[in-house]
This record gives C-alpha cells, sequence and structure tokens, in this order.
C-alpha cells in the first residue's frame, strides 16, 4: 500500500500544476491520495483546474516517478516535508508562493526562532568577504541560524565561516542532492551537514537549471525572518531575493559601500530607495530584530491569559497578537486551514472574550 507522503510527492510532480493550484487541489480534497482516485468531473468542478489539468493528473508516469523519488530519498536519508507537515518551515508556509515539497538533509532545525539569510554577489570583494566574516563571528553566541546558496562569493563565505566557528547554517539548492553546484563546493557538505543543512524544493536526480535559481531565493527570503544584502551590482541574484523579502514582508539589511565601486551599487540603492536598512554590525541588527530580548517566535504566555486556549486557538491568537487586525480568509491561509475550521475557533474564542469580530470578517484580539 502507498503512503500518503508517495500522492504528496505525485502531486508536486504533475507537469504545469504550480504551487497555487496544488494548494487549491488539496483544500478540496484533503488528502494527496484522494486526488489521485477522483474522477474528472469532480476535478473538472474545481475553480482553474482545465481541462489539460485534470488529464494530466492520470498520467501514469507521475506515479512510476513519485515511487523513484521517494525510494531514492530513503535510500540516501533525505527527509521529504510536505506543506502541512509540522517540521515544514513555519515562515514559509505563509507565503503564497511557497513549494509544497521540500527536501531536507541535516542535522538543523528549520523552524528556530532567530534564521537569517546572508546573500550577495559571486564577486566577491575583499571588503564583501571580510564583512560576512565579521557577521558570523559577532553572532556566537546569539543563536541565530544562518540561510544562503552556496553559490559562489558571499554565499560561500557564510557558509565557510558558518563552518569555522560551529555556527547552525542552511544552504538552500537550487538543484537536487546529486547535482551540487557549483562542483566545487561539495567539499563543504560534510562539515556542514554536521550543524547544519541542504534543503531543495527538487528532488535528488534533478539538475540545477537557469529557471531554478530565481525560484531559489523565494525560499532563501521566505523562510528566513530577514535577508541581509552585503554586496550587489545594480542587478543580480542578491537583489531578486531582497525583492521576495520585502514583498513577504520581512525586513531586508544592506551593507553600505563605496559610491565608486561596482559591487556596492546594488546595496546603497536598497538604502536610498528605503527598501533596506543599512547594515552596521551584527548588535545593530539584532536590536532592530528584538533579538536580544524579545522572542521572534510568539508562544503562548500565561500573562496573556492563554493557558486555557487549545492549541488551535494558541496558534490563531498567536497570528492575530503578531499582526494585528487579519480578515478570515488570510487567517485560514496562513495557518493552512480550512475557512470554516478558522470560523469555528473564533466563534470560540469570541464567546471566551478573546476575539472580537469586525465588519467585513475581520478580527483582532479584543482589548
Amino acid at each position: 500500500m502507498q503512503t500518503e507522503l508517495f500522492y504528496q510527492i505525485a502531486l508536486s510532480r504533475i507537469p504545469q500544476i504550480g504551487v497555487v493550484n496544488a494548494r487549491r487541489l488539496m483544500s478540496y480534497f484533503d488528502l494527496a491520495s484522494s486526488i489521485f482516485s477522483a474522477n474528472r468531473s469532480d476535478l473538472l468542478k474545481i475553480p482553474h483546474i482545465g481541462p489539460v489539468l485534470a488529464e494530466s493528473i492520470f498520467q501514469t508516469h507521475i506515479l512510476k516517478e513519485a515511487e523513484q523519488i521517494l525510494k531514492t530519498s530513503e535510500q540516501s536519508n533525505v527527509r521529504v516535508l510536505f506543506y502541512q507537515d509540522v517540521d515544514y518551515p513555519d515562515r514559509l508556509k505563509q507565503i503564497y508562493d511557497a513549494p509544497i515539497i521540500l527536501y531536507q538533509q541535516g542535522n538543523v532545525d528549520l523552524n528556530v526562532e532567530c534564521l537569517l539569510a546572508v546573500v550577495g554577489t559571486r564577486k566577491a570583494t575583499d571588503y564583501g568577504r571580510r564583512v560576512t566574516t565579521k557577521l558570523v563571528e559577532e553572532s556566537m553566541g546569539a543563536q541565530v541560524t544562518f540561510v544562503s546558496g552556496l553559490a559562489y562569493g558571499i554565499d560561500v563565505e557564510v557558509h565557510k565561516a558558518c563552518i569555522e566557528h560551529h555556527i547552525p547554517n542552511i544552504a538552500v539548492l537550487a538543484g537536487g542532492f546529486n547535482h551540487i553546484y557549483p562542483a566545487k563546493h561539495k567539499k563543504y557538505l560534510d562539515r556542514m551537514l554536521l550543524n547544519g543543512g541542504i534543503i531543495s524544493e527538487y528532488p535528488l536526480h534533478e539538475k540545477p537549471d537557469p529557471r531554478f535559481f530565481p525560484l531559489r531565493n523565494r525560499i532563501i527570503a521566505g523562510m528566513t525572518d530577514a535577508t541581509l544584502v552585503v554586496e550587489a551590482a545594480e542587478k543580480g541574484g542578491a537583489l531578486i531575493t531582497a525583492d521576495y523579502a520585502n514583498n513577504y514582508h520581512r525586513e531586508v539589511f544592506a551593507v553600505p559601500g563605496n559610491l565608486d565601486k561596482l559591487f556596492s551599487e546594488g546595496c546603497n540603492r536598497l538604502i536610498q530607495k528605503n527598501k533596506a536598512i543599512i547594515y552596521t554590525d551584527f548588535n545593530q541588527l539584532c536590536e532592530q530584530m528584538n533579538w536580544g530580548n524579545i522572542p521572534n517566535k510568539i508562544k503562548p504566555s500565561k500573562k496573556l491569559g492563554w493557558s486555557r486556549l487549545t492549541e488551535p486557538e494558541t496558534e490563531l491568537m498567536a497570528l492575530l497578537s503578531k499582526n494585528g487586525e487579519m480578515p478570515l480568509d488570510e487567517l485560514a491561509w496562513k495557518l493552512q486551514k480550512k475557512v470554516t475550521e478558522i470560523a469555528i475557533t473564533l466563534i470560540n474564542l469570541e464567546f471566551q472574550g478573546m476575539v472580537k469580530a469586525l465588519p467585513g470578517y475581520v478580527y483582532r484580539i479584543k482589548d
């Protein structure tokens, strides 16, 4: 008998499915296995699921491919995380275009309290390398996990410094684990996996492709609390990551540089356009992020009177406490639950005097 994980992998391999339509199917069927046992007429009743996509679900090669992916992942000690799993990055669940499947290897928690992305040009200068190394050194003891892309330049400097100082770090790859790019950075993996890890939305056999790299950057920005751009030209992957972070309402920091240096243009422009906070040192970044005194992840507090709440009620209260007023559909999206489930939880919280309903199905914590 095939497991639910098998069908979750198969869902991700449907040609041209896209993450939005994959989630849309899950919202209608609850289980991935139910999608593959549904008939065509039921599939066609779902908005945006046209005849071409409905027909592609029944292609036999999808299940064969999923079986092979699951087998090789298990043999290589690779975890496969579905977007509804508890170990899937919580921050990533909040973005609309998050991958429905992640492949993970290593010894690292993807839901630690402080996650910082550090990105930059592939042609790092001595100045950029010094700033990066100093940043990691200053973070020792701060319990921050670093995320980057294992690329040439600033990315690999982050990972090397973390390895040297035994600081947790995660590399997000633009291909499967069997095809590390660039190949010369494969030598760092063994040490990374001891106190860090690698993740990708692509199965082991998938080779890197130019179109995968910008998509990889959305994961780097989406799974972290903030993105620091160390060096960047006027255009490039680092600025794409910064754009994603801004779109996801995450903090962006940029290291200022000389006005006459090519790889300072991107950072200086981000600061100039108020798209990034100027970075001076790690302590300043921590103060801006409230990492020194206030935990990044909101937790239940007896002072807030949450001790009697159920787990679903606590999750919803934490989200409202963090974001203020929120509409019903956004609460459901961010918590990855059905609107009907959230509505029932909100009614219970209203009866307890914890939540106030506003016009337009908007809710906030009651004063």
